[in-house]
């Protein structure tokens, strides 16, 4: 009888474990979760602990917020089908074209800024009504390369001046706002390094002001060099997915979109109205942007006017871009949503703003993930099936497979005929995603809490389409020191190396080809950084090539259309 009380005792007779015997009789999944909740029969095989509670918290809480970002993806692609309609006419006849200023801000571009002067000097558009401004800041040979260049065109009577300045104060912002002091046109055009505009730019462009509201117009990126390397395959997704996708959606949906540094046209009153160029961030393009739209300005996406440019083929460079638009619109963020949230725009622009400017947040997400994923795993492996398929699976599909739909439709968008191929390097982005996150992890950290830091440009080296000598790069100047980020990455693929051998020897099979693309992301970049930081130097020794030489005549139109070529790929 003693025996029967102390039973009784054990299996106290709650309402919760009296409506587990009655409702889930028999033996599934939903079962034995909720008798794991209620019947204390279990304590002895799985209880939550302090440890658990400090591993999983932070788990779902990081995973809710990457979710979040994940379902803003799939929100853009959404606007950017419901709004297609949404675009300009044809503009308006122009009776009187106006005077632009074109402005080529460069640091150290030896290699590139006489294909781009050469390009630029053949701008179908009145002479007379051009005023082409070189911004150099360039502290080595560039600066005679430069100026020759451009004395030469002087001389055949292309309008064209050199500015030079002795230091670098504010960088390219700096640069701009110098040129501004003496720049004569009513629209001021810019261009990087290694962009090459087509000739008919801005007669394609300039009539799109007819409206005196618009005060920027931002046209489409295309690469000359797309080819080249899985490496610039994936960085061409990568900026379509924001050109195709990103752009287009916010312009067609009336919210706030960025001018992209490069390849676009100003409204000169429009910078000074906004305050003019400010260095107080990396990416003063966007700062300017969101303070010109806060005033009332409005900005036009042209997709069909393409650009043709240079992606970086070397690892590291692509890696000190990616952390500088990640530091520098962190640092926007913390500087213009204030301003965003207190101004007359509509809720959904504000909301939209939101997102833009904290959207890579979820790298220093992405590198507090990786380094408890290991231990989450195991807890939820003691946890079960049932929890794993209710709350993670919804979770990693919000937060991962939103990044598929996102580029496949970009594909889709710029290239209807080869877009398919996509699905073969889908795996890449989304790895060289993951392997970006432990440097970009660090630039976004360094904005919040106000680090200072240098504007590291993006060295370019003339790799182009077709070209002879593809390798030539490895002995040119400007590369970019690897330090011991790679280091970090691979330590943290061989990480998840082992995490996927706990898997397997556990049977959670389903979650293999997840930690893969961590595995695969931290040891691509990783041993990408190295070995072309060492290994390329020493098999192609130290021996510097020379500068190319001076373009013909025909050579930009040559280049265009390699360009055109390559874009319709």
């Amino acid at each position: 009888m003693q025996d029967l009380d102390q039973s009784k005792g054990r299996h106290a007779l709650t309402p919760s474990y009296i409506l587990a015997l009655l409702i889930f009789q028999g033996s599934n999944p939903v079962t034995t979760y909720f008798r794991r909740l209620v019947d204390p029969t279990f304590r002895g095989l799985y209880q939550a602990n302090a440890f658990d509670l400090a591993i999983m918290l932070p788990y779902f809480f990081v995973m809710a917020i990457l979710a979040m970002y994940g379902l803003h993806r799939y929100a853009l692609v959404y606007q950017y089908f419901k709004n297609r309609k949404n675009v300009p006419g044809p503009p308006p006849e122009v009776a009187v074209w106006p005077k632009v200023t074109v402005q080529l801000p460069i640091y150290n571009e030896r290699y590139v800024i006489e294909r781009l002067i050469e390009t630029v000097a053949q701008f179908d558009y009145p002479r007379e009504l051009l005023d082409i401004q070189v911004l150099d800041d360039s502290t080595d040979q560039t600066q005679q390369v430069a100026r020759d260049c451009v004395e030469r065109h002087q001389a055949l009577g292309v309008p064209i001046s050199y500015i030079h300045r002795d230091n670098r104060e504010g960088f390219k912002a700096g640069a701009l706002h110098e040129g501004l002091k003496t720049a004569t046109g009513e629209f001021v055009a810019i261009f990087d390094a290694d962009f090459i505009p087509p000739a008919d730019f801005l007669r394609r462009t300039v009539p799109y002001f007819a409206s005196p509201k618009i005060g920027m117009v931002q046209t489409r990126w295309s690469y000359v060099n797309r080819n080249y390397s899985v490496l610039t395959e994936v960085e061409a997704i990568l900026l379509d997915g924001h050109f195709a996708i990103e752009h287009s959606s916010r312009f067609r949906s009336g919210l706030f979109f960025n001018f992209n540094g490069t390849a676009g046209i100003w409204r000169r009153a429009v910078i000074e109205d906004a305050g003019g160029w400010e260095h107080d961030t990396l990416t003063e393009d966007t700062d300017l942007s969101y303070r010109a739209q806060i005033r009332g300005w409005q900005f036009l996406y042209l997709p069909e006017i393409d650009c043709p440019s240079e992606l970086p083929v070397e690892m590291n460079a692509f890696k000190s871009q990616q952390a500088r638009w990640a530091k520098g619109l962190m640092q926007t963020a913390k500087k213009i949503l204030p301003q965003v949230m207190r101004s007359d725009a509509p809720a959904k622009a504000k909301v939209e703003a939101f997102f833009h400017l904290t959207a890579n947040i979820s790298y220093p997400l992405m590198v507090f993930l990786s380094i408890i994923l290991l231990p989450a795993m195991i807890v939820r492996f003691y946890q079960g099936w049932f929890q794993v398929l209710l709350i993670d699976l919804p979770l990693f599909l919000a937060s991962t497979c939103s990044i598929s739909s996102f580029y496949l439709c970009a594909q889709r968008a710029f290239y209807p005929k080869t877009w398919k191929r996509t699905f073969f390097y889908l795996p890449v982005v989304m790895a060289v995603g993951v392997g970006l996150s432990v440097k970009n992890a660090v630039a976004v950290i360094e904005a919040i809490f106000g680090v200072k830091s240098e504007f590291v440009r993006t060295p370019k080296y003339r790799v182009e389409a077709g070209a002879k000598n593809s390798s030539e790069w490895v002995k040119k100047k400007y590369h970019n020191s690897a330090g011991l980020m790679p280091w970090l990455e691979v330590f943290l693929g061989l990480y998840f190396a082992c995490a996927v051998v706990y898997t397997i020897q556990n049977a959670n099979y389903v979650t293999v080809p997840f930690l893969l693309l961590f595995v695969w992301g931290y040891l691509y970049t990783g041993t990408m950084s190295l070995a072309q930081t060492y290994i390329d130097r020493l098999r192609f020794g130290a021996k510097e090539s020379p500068v190319p030489a001076p373009l013909s005549a025909a050579a930009p139109a040559a280049a265009a259309a390699t360009a055109e070529s390559s874009a319709s790929d």
